[in-house]
């Protein structure tokens, strides 16, 4: 829980900076953004749960 506070504040810090020197935030389209990260996600357990049941 500690690491999710930590990075929605270090999240929200940033959006600030950059909105304060007026540069365009670091992100990529709200939901295909999400849906990559959620993929990158997927694609790291799928790697562990394929290497997990198939390495001896």
């Amino acid at each position: 829980m500690v690491e999710l506070l930590v990075a929605l504040v270090t999240g929200a810090l940033v959006g600030v900076l950059f909105s304060l020197f007026k540069l365009p935030l670091p992100a990529p389209p709200v939901l295909s953004g999400i849906v990559g990260i959620f993929g990158i996600y997927l694609g790291g357990v799928g790697y562990q749960w394929i290497i997990e049941r198939f390495s001896s």
